[in-house]
């Protein structure tokens, strides 16, 4: 970790300029947490990661990963991902993804989402694993060595048990609607990002707009947010999940999917389109 990260304080938020400046704080090698195309990935931060060369990425999708993953490994950003699957949902495959995994060009650490959902909490509790019995009997449990079958401690019946290691993210990384002046960051009912935010070293967050006051002191929104305790830096950026959506406010683009889908089947596409919309938006 890089000492700029370290450097941070972990129970005060701190405001920057930019979704650049996110992506400035994000070591190379860092386990970054991501959540799913429909729970606002900070996308305008990948892009960021991209135009600043960010090498061996470990991603952990929680529970999947979309765009924002496919857009890094094209890039030549990731070494790794553990993740329930990559896809771009109804625009398709992920074709970036399946290409370097076919050529072996990415280690995939196959995961399931009660897994992921499991050993996240597990870090978020403090414990160092924590059982789960759905994934028994499945191909996976072979291929994980830090998942373990064993006896049920509490039962002197044959009763086997899945125990799955504490997962615990470098950085979660997500986008918000608001965060307000006190660093909190409002996040509706993705509580998948209170449980990275939760279970993560430093807490990332780019936002649509700045809110007045304390959201914690809000009867209504209260329930939403994560506190900022949790968060470690944020900063602004207008449409800063596009082409993904921001629910309330704007929603996935699809028509840019279908874009992106087409263009990245191949190697050549998937350049011409990091020169449009990665690089070049850059520099307008």
């Amino acid at each position: 970790m890089s000492a700029t990260v370290g450097a941070l304080q972990a129970n005060s938020t701190r405001f920057l300029g930019s979704a650049g400046d996110i992506a400035a704080l994000i070591a190379d090698g860092s386990l970054l947490a991501m959540p799913p195309d429909y729970s606002m990935p900070a996308m305008e931060v990948v892009r960021s990661l991209i135009r600043n060369k960010s090498r061996n990425l470990r991603l952990l999708g929680v529970p999947v990963l979309g765009l924002c993953a496919d857009l890094l490994i094209g890039a030549g950003c990731v070494a790794e991902v553990e993740t329930s699957a990559v896809s771009l949902g109804e625009a398709g495959l992920a074709p970036r993804f399946t290409e370097a995994a076919e050529k072996g060009l990415l280690k995939v650490n196959d995961a399931t989402c009660p897994a992921i959902h499991t050993g996240l909490p597990a870090t978020e509790k403090g414990v160092p694993f924590m059982p789960l019995r759905g994934i028994l009997g499945s191909d996976l449990t072979k291929n994980r060595n830090d998942w373990k079958v064993l006896q049920n401690p509490f039962s002197s019946e044959q009763y086997s048990i899945l125990y799955v290691k504490a997962i615990s993210p470098d950085v979660a990384l997500f986008h918000a609607r608001w965060v307000d002046e006190a660093g909190n960051a409002w996040i509706g009912r993705r509580k998948e990002l209170a449980t990275i935010a939760h279970a993560s070293r430093l807490t990332l967050v780019t936002f649509e707009e700045k809110k007045e006051g304390n959201m914690l002191e809000d009867e209504l929104l209260a329930p939403g947010v994560i506190s900022s305790v949790y968060i470690s830096a944020a900063a602004p950026a207008k449409r800063g999940a596009w082409p993904l959506g921001a629910p309330g406010m704007y929603d996935i683009d699809d028509a840019h999917l279908a874009l992106y889908a087409k263009a990245a089947k191949t190697r050549e596409g998937f350049q011409r389109y990091l020169e449009d919309f990665v690089f070049k938006s850059a520099a307008v």
